[in-house]
């Protein structure tokens, strides 16, 4: 197998043709900040190159699958917003949420704990999702005084229908593995501690048959979420990167760095 550890925050293992990516920073609940970020959209392009590989599954280090962006990150940015070239990281989220979409070598998630924001979209891309029963997920977004981007806009809905993805997205609620299961955001709730162990082997499944037809499939079925992509993300993100200016989300950020609740001005 190539070497595809390039970060210490993302480890690849694999075993036979089937490849694990773990999200590897359990200490922050596996938040992505801009380095994991281009480490993944690498991966799902490299990773859908190697023949060896014929199914891949995603998971997280520790009690979370990924808790979303790396909100401590945000708040340095808020206090100098123009120290990088790029201001944030939507051009990251919009490469990785796309080469994901373009990867037809299947990728099966094992929520193995809270899914949260550009976590839960990470989760909701692949192709078929486990969530142990503990497990949560939501997209918070707007907790912290931002437009829901980074692909929740695109695949609530294609996902749960319009109603269900408007209330989770305005609200910002975390719902239970189960309520996921119902609204059809997972395909299946496992026990806990076994979300790895069952997403593996249907990805082994996937991996010993006739994979050219599945990757063809899964194409086929991409085609209409990448045209929801095109019709919607830029809008998203370009939305979510004025609301990185806003004054809402300097409260929020400030506050999740205090440990307090955040107070919102009241405004039209």
């Amino acid at each position: 197998m190539p070497e595809y550890n390039y970060s210490k925050f993302v480890s690849v293992e694999q075993k036979e043709s089937v490849a694990t990516i773990t999200l590897n920073r359990p200490e922050r609940l596996n938040a992505i900040d801009d380095g994991m970020h281009q480490t993944l959209q690498r991966l799902f392009l490299e990773m859908d190159d190697d023949s060896g590989i014929h199914a891949i599954v995603i998971t997280g280090a520790g009690r979370a699958f990924c808790s979303g962006g790396d909100v401590k990150n945000m708040d340095e940015q808020q206090r100098d917003p123009f120290q990088k070239k790029e201001f944030a990281p939507t051009r990251h989220s919009r490469h990785l949420l796309r080469n994901m979409l373009e990867c037809e070598t299947p990728i099966i998630a094992a929520v193995n704990g809270d899914a949260v924001g550009l976590g839960a979209s990470l989760a909701l891309l692949c192709d078929v999702i486990f969530a142990a029963e503990g497990a949560r997920i939501g997209d918070t977004h707007v907790r912290v005084g931002l437009a829901a981007g980074d692909g929740s806009a695109v695949i609530w809905s294609m996902l749960c229908g319009v109603a269900k993805a408007k209330q989770y997205l305005m609200t910002g609620d975390l719902i239970s593995a189960r309520e996921a299961e119902r609204i059809g955001l997972v395909n299946r709730v496992v026990a806990e501690g076994k979300a790895y162990e069952e997403a593996w082997k249907f990805a082994k499944r996937l991996a010993d048959g006739p994979i050219q037809a599945i990757k063809w499939t899964k194409y086929s079925v991409n085609k209409l979420i990448k045209d929801q992509m095109n019709l919607i993300l830029d809008t998203a993100l370009a939305l979510e990167s004025l609301t990185f200016l806003s004054e809402d989300h300097r409260e929020a950020s400030k506050a999740f760095v205090e440990k307090r609740a955040p107070i919102f001005k009241k405004r039209k």
